[in-house]
């Protein structure tokens, strides 16, 4: 029987939330599949047919470890999405790539949030040319996951800047409409729009992950934010380091920034599925993957 394994971290054994339905919705292919420790040094990676990176939320924090990891399974069998896409989807930078890219590279281009990169070079100036720029902004860690780190200023003499974690990061406007309408997540599976997830934060919050008290809700996939998501990810495999990459999932985040809506986040590494939201994703999932097994 083909075999697959479901990468997740230690804290997560069973996988994401929901996660037992991607074993069960892959058997339904035929496919043999179960969740392993990414760092685990007793898995034999080699006997794997396929290996779907998906619940590794400790990454960011050891990112070169990580990669490594990545390259060492690619290179005795197949990882879908790639570890060349993980190491360019780790550095939120690639937003300023999606928008023109940051030396006016021939690239399409895809209507993004405005972000700056930012390190302790120059701090104090890089903030202050933000400020005045957008009045208020969200600092981020350019490596980074579940809106840990995220930091919302108004003035270089903020107190909520002494929780910054370490850099470099990239720095953003407030994009204010989050707080009314929201961020919706589209998931493009195959080149194809197929499923969306809105969600709310709450309170006075701009994170909308569920453990800062935010809502999520499955919706019917919207025709402009799926032509938006699918540009996104089309736009990615375009670039000349991407070149040739076979996206096989992505979860593309958005939201409206002055009257039009932007990417926020384009998801290629572990991009959660909502699994206990939106179930069905475990088929499209699982299709997904079983597709890329017959062409191999």
């Amino acid at each position: 029987m083909t075999t697959v394994l479901l990468a997740t971290f230690d804290l997560m054994p069973d996988g994401e939330p929901g996660g037992a339905a991607l074993p069960r919705a892959l058997g339904r292919h035929g496919i043999d599949a179960r969740w392993v420790r990414w760092d685990d040094p007793l898995v034999d990676w080699s006997a794997a047919d396929l290996v779907a990176v998906r619940s590794t939320w400790d990454y960011h924090r050891r990112l070169e470890s990580f990669l490594s990891w990545a390259r060492g399974v690619e290179a005795v069998t197949r990882v879908l999405n790639g570890a060349d896409v993980f190491a360019w989807n780790a550095d939120k930078a690639y937003l300023l790539e999606l928008a023109g890219g940051p030396d006016g590279a021939p690239v399409p281009t895809v209507p993004t949030v405005p972000t700056v990169t930012l390190d302790d070079s120059d701090l104090a100036g890089g903030l202050a040319r933000a400020l005045e720029r957008w009045g208020r902004v969200v600092v981020k860690p350019r490596t980074g996951a579940g809106g840990v780190g995220v930091v919302v200023a108004e003035s270089l003499t903020d107190p909520r800047l002494e929780g910054l974690v370490a850099g470099p990061w990239i720095v953003q406007p407030l994009v204010e409409s989050v707080r009314s309408a929201g961020e919706s997540s589209v998931y493009v599976f195959d080149g194809a729009p197929a499923a969306q997830v809105d969600k709310l934060p709450a309170g006075d919050e701009i994170r909308v992950h569920e453990f800062y008290g935010g809502r999520s809700r499955p919706v019917p996939v919207d025709r402009e934010l799926g032509a938006l998501a699918v540009e996104a990810v089309r736009a990615a495999a375009r670039l000349p380091r991407l070149r040739g990459a076979d996206l096989a999932y992505a979860r593309v985040d958005l939201m409206q920034w002055e009257g039009r809506w932007v990417v926020s986040e384009l998801e290629l590494i572990e991009p959660g599925l909502y699994l206990d939201v939106e179930p069905a994703n475990a088929e499209r999932f699982a299709a997904v993957v079983a597709d890329r097994l017959r062409r191999s």
